[in-house]
């Protein structure tokens, strides 16, 4: 299992939930090579929504950039060998208050 090589690097998740993310991507990778990044996203997103209900993102690859809002205590940032794996519920955050952005003066 790779569980054990797996180096987690930012978390707020449950131990519990720690686990299962780790679980589903080993599980992931012993169905599909690690070129195949998107398979193995579909894999841990669809598993993750089943077991710990909907809306859950995650992003697989060697090399990108991210900044996501997520619901507190369902984001977990890992990596398996060069494999990074970003799996994290979605939020939509509170909606902006109207003078919080002030308008832009036009200059004429």
């Amino acid at each position: 299992m790779l569980e054990g090589k797996a180096v987690i690097g930012e978390t707020d998740m449950l131990e519990t939930m720690q686990k299962d993310a780790l679980h589903i991507a080993a599980k992931a990778l012993d169905f599909f090579d690690v070129t195949e990044a998107t398979e193995i996203a579909r894999f841990i997103k669809k598993e993750y929504d089943r077991q710990h209900g909907s809306g859950w993102q995650c992003i697989v690859g060697t090399d990108f950039g991210s900044f996501v809002t997520h619901c507190f205590g369902c984001f977990i940032y890992f990596c398996i060998g060069s494999l990074t794996i970003l799996l994290f519920r979605g939020s939509t955050g509170q909606e902006p208050k109207a003078d919080e952005f002030p308008a832009l003066e036009t200059i004429a």
